[in-house]
């Protein structure tokens, strides 16, 4: 049962980003509540493994200073590539896609609600269930892919940069730690960060 919740939720996820960028859905509108649902999943047939490899408070620390330094990565990455332009302006759509929402209300969305449940799912249930049925280097492997194939529908460069290095990061520290802990403080403060520090303009949409 629970590798077909895993199998349903890399579909689920991969459908529900391919609306947004086939049918014009809204990320709030889609993409969240499909991943709310497979949090939810997670705790029903889970329930979801936090850091039994590591102590909490370590793995929690580990995992905020990883969130720093995926960020800074993030800046240099971005002002290195600063010529390539259909990726900064695939980044300021998907920071476009804030619209109207004050940043409050962007980051309780995003980091309280999606990144949570993201992270609860992937790498608290998904990448657990994985390293039972293979060896645990292995699962990790295996749902670093999972990660990345279910965010490719969104045919966006930023998404899938984030999918592949912010995916890789946190499926390691999941590996690491067992769990999502360090994962999720890595991915919450990753996340905060480029909303509250955007690392391109909203204007380079249209460069």
């Amino acid at each position: 049962m629970e590798e077909t919740v895993v199998a349903g939720g890399i579909v689920a996820e991969a459908t529900a980003w391919w609306f947004v960028s086939s049918r014009g859905g809204e990320v709030w509108r889609v993409v969240t509540p499909v991943l709310v649902a497979l949090g939810v999943a997670a705790f029903v047939f889970g329930p979801p493994a936090w850091s039994p490899e590591v102590n909490p408070v370590v793995a929690a620390a580990v995992g905020i200073g990883a969130g720093v330094a995926l960020y800074g990565a993030t800046r240099a990455f971005v002002a290195v590539t600063r010529s390539w332009h259909a990726f900064r302006r695939h980044s300021a759509e998907l920071y476009a896609l804030r619209g109207d929402l004050s940043l409050a209300a962007a980051l309780m969305l995003s980091v309280g609600v999606t990144v949570t449940a993201e992270e609860v799912f992937w790498r608290g249930f998904a990448q657990p269930e994985l390293a039972r049925t293979f060896e645990p280097s292995v699962g990790a492997v295996i749902a670093w892919a999972a990660f990345v194939a279910a965010n490719a529908p969104s045919r966006n460069l930023a998404v899938l940069a984030s999918a592949v290095v912010g995916g890789l990061v946190w499926s390691a520290l999941g590996w690491w730690s067992g769990g999502a802990l360090a994962p999720l403080g890595c991915h919450v403060v990753w996340t905060g960060l480029m909303l509250s520090f955007p690392v391109v303009s909203r204007e380079a949409i249209s460069g």
